[in-house]
């Protein structure tokens, strides 16, 4: 699905019928207003890695390994259905809706069984925001840090290209059941923190075609009963 999304660079897609011309963007949702305390919480079909200082037989994946440990080498943990992993030792774990620095004290706390004062650390191998549309370099980007602005993540994708419609740039998040969608207009001069937004892991952007129409204004900030992926394929295929 990602890839299709991705191949949608160009395409009339990205751009609005004329017959669906309508008035302002709507308000930012509150989903997406700035949050200096926001941590990512661990979820289903996760990639954790799990690192003991000296302990390769508590580690898997251990970014202090001689040899790379990234998710292409397959040395991860998957969160199962039910938010489980298996930890060395330790065995069937619930980590689903965990913040990764209470996961570390949680470890370090169980390892100091075997181990004297264990270095702990944990890191999430499938954390991605994804950038589509008009874009020189539509991409699906791994990022380490929680927080992760707006025109950072377009920046990495190579800047805006010619015919990016700047005044309907569109946030998808899930939120449980639901997808909540920011209307962004970079055009504006004021209110910075509402136009370059704070995206977090398994966000996805979609820049719009300005070319020959405009991109639809009122698509409703929340597409219930779905996920990130199909809402943007139902943005994409309804222009």
């Amino acid at each position: 699905m990602v890839s299709l999304l991705l191949s949608c660079k160009t395409t009339n897609l990205l751009t609005e019928p004329p017959s669906k011309r309508h008035s302002e963007v709507a308000e930012l949702d509150s989903s997406f207003f700035f949050n200096p305390a926001y941590q990512y919480h661990i979820r289903k079909d996760d990639k954790i890695s799990i690192s003991v200082w000296g302990q390769d037989e508590l580690s898997v994946g251990s970014v202090y390994g001689i040899y790379n440990s990234n998710e292409v080498y397959g040395k991860w943990l998957l969160v199962d259905a039910n938010g489980h992993i298996e930890i060395p030792k330790i065995g069937t774990t619930q980590v689903e809706n965990m913040t990764i620095p209470a996961l570390k004290e949680m470890l370090k706390t169980q390892f100091a069984k075997w181990v004297v004062t264990p270095i702990v650390d944990v890191k999430v191998l499938n954390k991605e925001i994804t950038v589509l549309g008009e874009v020189r370099d539509p991409q699906v980007i791994q990022v380490d840090k929680d927080r992760n602005s707006l025109l950072e993540m377009v920046t990495r994708s190579g800047g805006f290209d010619f015919y990016a419609n700047l005044k309907y740039v569109k946030v998808l998040r899930q939120e449980g059941p639901n997808v909540r969608v920011a209307n962004i207009n970079l055009t504006k001069s004021s209110n910075y923190l509402k136009r370059n937004i704070q995206l977090y892991p398994g966000d996805i952007v979609i820049v719009p075609s300005k070319k020959n129409k405009d991109f639809d204004k009122r698509v409703s900030t929340i597409i219930p009963f779905t996920t990130t992926i199909t809402a943007a394929a139902i943005l994409l295929g309804a222009f």
